[in-house]
């Protein structure tokens, strides 16, 4: 009867064992680096991708040049980017160049964006930015990620847009569908935009960085929306974590 029991309890301490491991390594890897994808995985991803949404590179905010795609996208901050086009297509107007901008009225300029919220911080930032790029870059908008990132209201993800659609240097924008559905087909695990960017130019191959961010934009905004993404109709459900 002592036999058995000791058997018993072998097997249960096993088992706890086994599982404290388990939970060590789920641990692990959320704490870790992002274990990285099968290149079936990716491959499969980009394949599907490519046949659903072309491989053609379009940027979605309206502009004719860099510095307007740049203070479109400081605007495009928490708005969508149909709202940004609708404000820009009469500010562009009214300030037909970069020295227009860097010597508008702030309060008038507030009026002029307010509807793509924060606009107070915006207005600031698109006149200081402007007065930078006059001072530093003789108008013009610099290439260089730290050039960019360098200027009023600019951060890695609108350098980034500037450089992919502009520049046409391979470049990847965390935005919040990149965010959320590189994480639902096992590209990261991380949070972090800037973690994801850099677990994102790991797996993806680099002539494909400017479209995998248009075309995760198109999907996000059409299939795999946030909170309810409509897994029923998506194409990539064989491949995500979380179908």
């Amino acid at each position: 009867m002592k036999m058995e029991q000791t058997k018993e309890q072998t097997k249960e301490q096993t088992k706890e064992q086994s599982k404290e491991q388990k939970k060590g390594q789920n641990k692990g890897q959320k704490k870790g680096q992002t274990k990285t994808p099968k290149k079936e995985q990716v491959k499969a991803v980009l394949k599907l991708l490519d046949e659903h949404y072309g491989t053609e590179v379009k940027c979605f905010l309206s502009h004719e040049n860099a510095w307007q795609l740049l203070v479109a996208t400081i605007l495009s901050a928490q708005c969508t980017d149909a709202r940004v086009n609708i404000i820009t297509a009469k500010l562009f107007d009214k300030y037909p160049t970069v020295a227009a901008l860097a010597g508008a009225d702030l309060e008038e300029l507030e009026q002029d964006i307010h509807s793509a919220g924060f606009y107070h911080n915006k207005a600031k930032n698109i006149i200081a930015c402007c007065r930078e790029l006059l001072i530093r870059f003789d108008g013009e908008v610099p290439r260089s990620l730290t050039d960019l990132i360098s200027l009023p209201g600019v951060g890695r993800k609108t350098a980034n847009v500037i450089r992919g659609n502009i520049f046409n240097d391979a470049s990847i924008v965390v935005d919040t569908h990149v965010k959320r559905v590189s994480k639902k087909l096992g590209l990261t695990t991380e949070e972090d935009p800037v973690k994801i960017e850099m677990d994102l130019m790991k797996v993806l191959p680099k002539d494909h960085w400017i479209r995998y961010n248009i075309q995760i934009i198109n999907l996000g905004r059409e299939i795999c929306k946030a909170p309810v993404p409509r897994c029923g109709s998506c194409f990539l459900q064989s491949l995500c974590q979380d179908y």
